[in-house]
């Protein structure tokens, strides 16, 4: 087939040292992956799929709604203190189909520069105003907020997917409260990693009441697959009507959905794996590296190691020392903040991370 016409973009890629490739997983140390309580390595989820369907037929409009699915969206609502959940297949998915869909013409969103490409496809589906503020900067924020125009809503995250650091939520709630503006918030990489039970760092700031709509995902700490918006039992009439990526997906089958359940059962009983895991990033936090690091509390640690074929090569040293470690490249990050994404388990040890930390010092 002549599809020369795709050389052009893809020769960029390349001339950039910036192509991607998929890879297999491998037996390196995990440092790469989303999973950071261990679930999926540990072998946690454990169903009995005997009277499970493998398939849900049809979109959750039509054939694909089931007694279990409305039943997990009530026990997952439960665990974060929310009003209802509504169900979509990916993380993605959720923030397209709310994006899109909640503001109209008249509306302005504003959203953290640091968002993730799901938030700012969303955004770009929708017909509102939309303007980006500097990363955690509610001075930024605050300019934009005095000139916004109609239903504002703000839309960012508790823990930054590249960054690893956290948002000033209590300062940004006082902020949006001022303006009438509704917040918006991917919890993807707090879900099961921040609080008592893993609920999030909305609901460990007791802040649940005074957010518009949370997003959590399953394919990250809880070792699955789909998400779902928390919100009001308006706010989820309003996507079934309205969010076309919920409307026009066929839904989620029921071995997905028992995972998701057993998954948030286990969540509260592991404490001791959320304690080490804090225990190793404080580790990482106090150390001295030849490298910059991002101003990172969370599992999520960048290590600043700017141009696409520096990065790679140090990637590639530490994968040759029995680390997966991953560049992230640009464009996935602007010039100059190339980085590897290090990402701590509950399942890593203090000497796996010393070690790390001697290899970067190499």
């Amino acid at each position: 087939y002549q599809d020369n016409f795709l050389n052009t973009k893809l020769n960029e890629r390349i001339a950039n040292k910036a192509l991607r490739k998929l890879k297999l997983t491998n037996n390196l140390i995990d440092l790469c992956s989303n999973d950071y309580l261990g679930i999926v390595k540990n072998s946690l989820l454990n169903i009995d799929e005997t009277n499970l369907a493998k398939g849900s037929t049809g979109s959750r409009l039509l054939a694909g709604n089931y007694e279990l699915i409305e039943t997990v969206e009530k026990q997952i609502a439960t665990f974060h203190q929310a009003e209802t959940a509504l169900i979509f297949n990916s993380g993605y998915d959720a923030n397209i189909g709310l994006l899109s869909c909640v503001a109209q013409r008249v509306d302005t969103i504003l959203y953290d520069a640091l968002s993730h490409a799901s938030i700012r496809d969303g955004i770009r589906l929708s017909f509102a105003h939309s303007y980006s503020f500097a990363h955690n900067d509610l001075i930024d924020l605050e300019k934009k907020l005095q000139v916004a125009r109609g239903n504002i809503f703000i839309v960012t995250e508790s823990v930054f997917s590249m960054d690893g650091d956290i948002v000033p939520l209590i300062e940004l709630v006082d902020v949006a409260t001022k303006y009438n503006a509704h917040i918006i918030i991917d919890e993807a990489h707090a879900t099961g990693v921040i609080g008592n039970n893993g609920e999030g760092l909305v609901q460990t700031l007791n802040l649940q009441n005074k957010i518009f709509a949370r997003v959590h995902t399953f394919g990250k700490a809880c070792g699955c697959h789909g998400a779902a918006v928390f919100g009001s039992n308006k706010l989820r009439d309003y996507l079934i009507n309205f969010a076309r990526s919920f409307v026009y997906s066929t839904s989620l089958p029921p071995t997905t959905i028992a995972t998701i359940s057993e998954s948030y059962k286990i969540f509260p009983a592991l404490n001791k794996d959320r304690e080490h895991l804090l225990q190793l990033i404080n580790l990482f936090n106090k150390t001295t590296i030849r490298y910059s690091k991002t101003n990172s509390q969370s599992a999520i640690q960048a290590v600043i190691v700017p141009g696409n074929n520096e990065v790679r090569n140090m990637a590639v040293m530490l994968q040759q020392q029995g680390f997966d470690i991953r560049p992230i490249l640009y464009p996935t990050v602007p010039v100059g903040s190339e980085r590897l994404r290090i990402v701590l388990h509950s399942f890593n040890t203090l000497e796996e991370v010393e070690r790390l930390i001697v290899l970067l010092n190499i």
